[in-house]
């Protein structure tokens, strides 16, 4: 932890949290990641020792706890505190921000399939969702070739790295940089379609419903009301 050694509260404030890596760990327990494991995934290229590193001085900052869940299986879960919930306001300036002067199209460095994957598994409106089990087969082509499965049920979202041996509801084909794209608003879901960057094949009543199952990013209204100024 850098000491700037001055008496100034942006000099203190980021020398709690001006580390690589502890801002996007913060960013990603606003929407109630809680688990070490989880952390990872979401954060792919953090170290498991610098993440556990970056967790205990946070702890110790007071803007993270530790908790342990005795019942049944012992689990251990990380939630912010008051003063790491009251961050929630510097997270949105930065992503105003960010949209505004930070934010192009994606680099190749930048697609990560199962990175998108873990984050549109976490954004289901499950509230949305069909009453039958819906199991959505995602292959990416461009800057990476890959396939996925998201198994979906109204009390579950599920990551299947191969094939579940569902019956598949939803097929989505899609350039890479187009889908993120389109998750973080930068483009229409619509307009993807229309150039043909992204297909969608399935049940009808269930590719129509596709579009309205996802929260999509955190960041898309930011982002679309940067690309409605520009426009």
């Amino acid at each position: 932890m850098y000491k700037y050694g001055q008496y100034c509260p942006v000099a203190q404030a980021l020398e709690l949290i001006g580390d690589r890596w502890t801002l996007l760990i913060i960013r990603d327990m606003l929407t109630d990641t809680r688990h070490f494991n989880d952390l990872v995934r979401g954060l792919p290229g953090i170290s498991r020792a610098l993440l556990a590193k970056r967790l205990k001085q946070l702890e110790e900052a007071d803007i993270v706890e530790k908790r342990v869940n005795e019942t049944g299986r012992q689990t251990t879960a990380y939630h912010l505190t008051q003063s790491g919930q009251e961050l929630n306001g510097v997270i949105t300036a930065l992503m105003l921000w960010g949209a505004d002067w930070a934010f192009s199209d994606p680099t190749m460095e930048q697609l990560d399939p199962l990175l998108l994957m873990w984050w549109i598994h976490n954004r289901v409106r499950t509230e949305q969702l069909p009453q039958e089990r819906i199991t959505i087969q995602f292959d990416f082509y461009g800057a990476e070739t890959a396939t996925y499965w998201l198994v979906l049920t109204q009390k579950d979202a599920t990551i299947c790295l191969t094939d579940p041996g569902y019956e598949i509801n939803v097929l989505i084909t899609a350039d890479l940089a187009t889908f993120f794209k389109v998750w973080l608003g930068r483009i229409e879901f619509a307009e993807a379609l229309e150039s043909g960057e992204v297909k969608i094949d399935g049940i009808p009543r269930l590719t129509r419903g596709f579009p309205e199952w996802f929260m999509w990013s955190p960041a898309s209204p930011a982002i679309r009301a940067t690309r409605a100024k520009s426009a």
